[in-house]
């Protein structure tokens, strides 16, 4: 049975037709256009969105990990050799960090919250328990040296004191105490001369339960590019939290092209109060997280480079122009003057010379390096890792006898690795969004592949179309009776 030449021809045209669709559609970049289109209108802090539910509590769980070192030769680094230190740990805590007092403001295009930390201790990820004691420099009695060594008359009595309670330049304390703080005996007794001062001390004293201060967002109702980013802290302005002004961390379309909310050129920024500045990674390499693909960021060297690398961190030369070095930034100003070097752990990205100050040092790329993995469709993180490390800057001082002869070195205490990787619930969310976003971008694609086969089968029926009719002329026969 053959098909009527009016079917056949109407094969032909619909296979044109889409044909000239599916590329039209790629050209004009309708269907990319409207996924960012809803990417862009749920990338907004607003109550009933996800995004605004994942920002205000984060579902992803959040490990913060302390690894401590440990002083091996106490007394030879006070004969002036190298100190040898051995790393102990991790001691882990899950980190609670919900967004609270939160309000809106301007018309829903800022919002207001403090961001609470609660840091709660997990034994089965951890060493041991946080009274494992460690043997390490005694910050409090090095921040006093140093700040009153030009003090004569008070420098003679924090020496006498010290050496009447046999406190010298280490002490040994458990982990609990390194971090969230002791009674010290030395700054007890300096508290009488100098009332204003704080006799406990700890690593990470009064951030456990507590914020650091009010926060305004951008909602990224005006501009999706804002979505989260900061516009205050503490009444201080443009602190460039996710991006910042010379460098968007989401892009536009342009044109008939597509980009994707994050790209391999973009600059992400995000500020850290432990260092008292705003970080930026850099494009690295392509990941995958939980089978979805990502972006991966990392600080590059230029970070923690010296000013002559990196003129930016002139301000971290202190006092002026006392620049210790690439690889670490001098935090001191804002650490109530107490001598704190911060850099990557193991002194990684550091100059050469920091690793072999320190016997034990062994800097590692996969290990001590931060790193940002992000899907570049949506701008959601996938897994994130924070690694710093807190450094005490030694030297002897004459002034003060327990400094003995000590060698002039940046000495490791603690560093920490914060991180965070997406959770089950929502890498299944994110995963289902992406296959449609597959589908919908691919839908011109598909338009052409079935306008090309489409106008294969028409071919195809043309050519059968003729055939019957030439085998019919040759059987007609000749003479006819």
């Amino acid at each position: 049975m053959l098909l009527k030449p009016c079917c056949i021809y109407s094969i032909g045209v619909f296979s044109v037709l889409l044909l000239i669709l599916g590329i039209s559609l790629v050209l004009s970049g309708v269907f990319p256009h409207f996924v960012q289109a809803l990417v862009k209108k749920e990338v907004v802090l607003k109550n009933g969105t996800e995004a605004f539910e994942a920002w205000e509590n984060p579902p992803a769980p959040i490990y913060m990990q302390f690894y401590f070192f440990n002083v091996t030769n106490p007394l030879e680094v006070l004969d002036g050799e190298r100190p040898a230190v051995v790393e102990i740990g991790p001691y882990t805590y899950r980190e609670y960090r919900p967004m609270e007092q939160v309000n809106f403001k301007d018309n829903g295009t800022k919002v207001a919250a403090v961001n609470t930390k609660t840091y709660i201790f997990q034994r089965n990820m951890s060493r041991g328990p946080e009274s494992d004691l460690i043997r390490t420099v005694n910050i409090p009695a090095v921040s006093v040296m140093e700040k009153f060594k030009d003090e004569s008359f008070v420098a003679s009595l924090i020496s006498s004191y010290m050496k009447a309670t046999d406190e010298g330049l280490f002490t040994t304390r458990s982990v609990g105490e390194l971090l969230w703080g002791y009674e010290d005996g030395l700054l007890q007794a300096l508290k009488k001369l100098k009332p204003g001062l704080d006799d406990v001390f700890g690593l990470f004293y009064k951030s456990n339960a507590s914020n650091d201060g009010d926060y305004v967002f951008f909602t990224g109702q005006q501009n999706y590019r804002d979505f989260a980013r900061v516009d205050t802290w503490n009444g201080e302005s443009s602190l460039n939290w996710w991006t910042s002004e010379e460098c968007n961390m989401i892009n536009g379309t342009n044109g008939a092209s597509f980009h994707p909310v994050i790209t391999k050129t973009d600059t992400l920024y995000m500020f850290s109060s432990d260092l008292c500045r705003s970080l930026y990674a850099l494009y690295e390499e392509d990941v995958a997280v939980k089978g979805i693909s990502g972006y991966r960021f990392s600080p590059p060297s230029e970070v923690f480079a010296n000013k002559t690398v990196n003129p930016a961190n002139a301000g971290f030369c202190v006092p002026a122009g006392n620049c210790l070095g690439s690889g670490l930034l001098n935090v001191s100003a804002c650490k109530q003057g107490a001598p704190i070097i911060m850099s990557s752990p193991h002194f990684y990205q550091a100059d050469q010379k920091f690793v072999q100050d320190v016997f034990g040092m062994r800097p590692n790329k996969e290990q001590h390096q931060t790193t940002l993995d992000v899907n570049p469709l949506t701008g959601i993180l996938l897994q994130a890792a924070k690694r710093l490390q807190v450094n005490v800057y030694v030297e002897k001082l004459p002034t003060f006898s327990q400094t003995g002869d000590v060698r002039t070195v940046v000495f490791p205490v603690v560093y920490l690795n914060e991180s965070v990787t997406i959770d089950g619930p929502s890498a299944a969310k994110l995963h289902a969004i992406l296959v449609e976003q597959n589908v919908m971008v691919n839908v011109p694609f598909m338009l052409i592949a079935l306008g090309i086969v489409l106008g294969g089968v028409f071919m195809l029926l043309m050519c059968w179309q003729k055939v019957p009719e030439s085998t019919a002329a040759e059987r007609q026969p000749l003479l006819s009776s």
